[in-house]
Formats: C-alpha cells, structure tokens, sequence
C-alpha cells in the first residue's frame, strides 16, 4: 500500500468512526480487515494529526490563583473557578462547577454529612443523579433553626440521598442546647442515636462558611447568643465553624465545657478526612481566612473574585 493509499484509508477509516459512528464490527465488514488492525488504524490517525480531538469542558479552573492558595495554605486543596464574560449566569456556573468536583470527591465514599444554607442547597441541586444505594446522607450537628426553609439541613439530606437513590439520616434536635445534662440524655434517644452512630463514621462532610451574621438572622440563637458564647465578645468573631464562633487567627473562642452544640464533638469532626467547604461570596473572604488558619477544611471550592479577595486579606 502507498504512502497516499494508507493516507486514504485511515481517513476513510476515521470518517467512519468518528463522525458516521459506524461501529467497528460495521467498519470490518465493510473493509475487510480486523477488528485489531482498524483500531491500530484508528490510532495511527492520531499520530499523524489526521484525527485531532478536542474536549471541551464548560468549566476552567485557575490554576494560577490556586498555586498560590497553597503556598500559604500547603495542607488544603483548592478548586478555583475563573471568571469568564457570561456574567448573567455565573451563580449557576459556580454550583455546577461545585457540584461536579464535590461529587468527585464524594465517589466511592459511604456516609457523607452535610450542614444547611443556600449554597449547599444549589450545589445539591445542581448534582447529576447516580445510582448509590449504599450511601448515607446524614446530618451530624443540630438543625440551624429555619425548619420551614428549603435550605435547613433536613430537606437536604433528603435532596442529596434522592440524587444517589440513597439512604439519610436525621437529627430531630436544635444547633444550641444549654444543658449538657439535657444533650447527654438527648444523644441516646432511640430517634437520634441511630444517627449519631452513622455520623461517627463519616467519611466526609460538606458545608460553607458561616459568620456570625448567621446566628444573628435566627431569633432564638440572637436573643441568647451571651448565654450560647459566654464571654465572646461579638467583634471577636471572624466566622462560625460547625456551629461554633472562631477569631481571624482560627482559634476557637469556646472551650469545651461550653461548647453547646449538639451532635458530633469539634475534636471528633477534625479527624474527619475530608472536610469540604463551598465558598462563592467575597464578603465571606474574611471568615474563610480564619477558618483556613484553623485547619477547620481540608477542600476549598470558590470562584476566582473569593479566591482574589482572599489572598488580598493574607
């Protein structure tokens, strides 16, 4: 066979596959040759740049901005989106692309926990529905408070496990409970300790950076917050990590005999694995620094105007 004949052949061959979507069997018989010889064929034709393939992907990650992240935060992985001119639907873009990497994150593990909040309700609903049915959704501190919100973490749990055909787990108990006595006796209710021994055994959990703005926006928690943090003061409070106030350094600002959220303990939650906060509101820039100091994450996914912002404050 010539050099201009073998040329012909592997486009011949390639137009076939490629864009006709002939299969191979199709392609052997109509040439006569082997299943093996047109696939070597089909290889060729990319050596030779006769066939060149392209894939493109709606998202672009800033490998720039995250290079940088990590020289100043070397233990944390960083997933950045960048920005492109589609302005309109960037909220949209971001939870898709939150979405995509956090269920990277999630395959092949078994009982994930998650919080509340409007972020991580678009990022769930923005998941691409699997098939799962051994996997747990399970909460693994109190309810924030908003029991008619669409965001509260119950119907979350519910809305991830419908995605993976999967099992949840709920806590049918608030965030904040004075009593230690009263959140000792809770834990062992036959409703909740099932749930509790599911969260002891997370593999990952999910979230997004609080603030204390947060806790204020709920009546109860605002009305008691000097009886919920005893001697914190407000202005002290760069962010809320799992329920609990922090100052910009990381440092945790409630001890352990007055730490009153009920669920897992912070000390059992920080040998969790993988610990994944979503970030896309550059007024949280500031908290998510503090939380990033504290080591209270192991995966940051944000847009490229947090990520600028957050390096601004370092």
């Amino acid at each position: 066979m010539t050099q201009e004949e073998n040329t012909s052949l592997l486009v011949d061959l390639a137009q076939d596959y490629y864009l006709k979507h002939l299969n191979l069997g199709d392609i052997s018989k109509k040439y006569n040759i082997s299943r093996y010889k047109i696939s070597k064929y089909l290889s060729e034709a990319i050596d030779k740049k006769i066939v060149t393939i392209n894939i493109s992907s709606p998202f672009s990650r800033s490998s720039d901005l995250e290079s940088k992240l990590r020289l100043n935060f070397p233990h944390h992985n960083f997933y950045v989106l960048k920005n492109t001119e589609d302005i309109a639907h960037e909220n949209d873009r971001f939870y898709s692309f939150a979405a995509k990497y956090l269920q990277d994150l999630i395959d092949g593990k078994k009982t994930i926990g998650l919080t509340w909040g409007d972020t991580i309700y678009h990022v769930i609903d923005s998941f691409q529905t699997t098939a799962r049915d051994n996997v747990v959704f399970t909460q693994f501190i109190g309810e924030n408070g908003k029991r008619n919100s669409l965001s509260g973490t119950t119907p979350l749990v519910q809305k991830a496990a419908s995605r993976y055909n999967g099992k949840y787990r709920t806590i049918e108990a608030p965030l904040y409970i004075l009593s230690s006595d009263v959140r000792n006796l809770l834990a062992q209710e036959p409703a909740i300790q099932p749930t509790l021994t599911a969260a002891q055994g997370l593999d990952l959990i999910f979230t997004s950076v609080g603030t204390l703005d947060s806790v204020n926006s709920i009546g109860a928690w605002n009305n008691s917050r000097e009886i919920l943090f005893p001697n914190v003061a407000p202005d002290k409070v760069a962010a809320m990590a799992y329920g609990r106030p922090i100052d910009k350094s990381g440092k945790l600002l409630v001890d352990e005999d007055n730490d009153k959220v009920f669920g897992l303990s912070l000390k059992k939650i920080l040998t969790i694995p993988n610990r994944v906060t979503i970030v896309n509101d550059k007024f949280k820039s500031s908290a998510l620094c503090a939380t990033l100091k504290g080591n209270y994450f192991t995966d940051i996914i944000l847009n490229e105007p947090t990520a600028n912002k957050l390096l601004a404050e370092l």
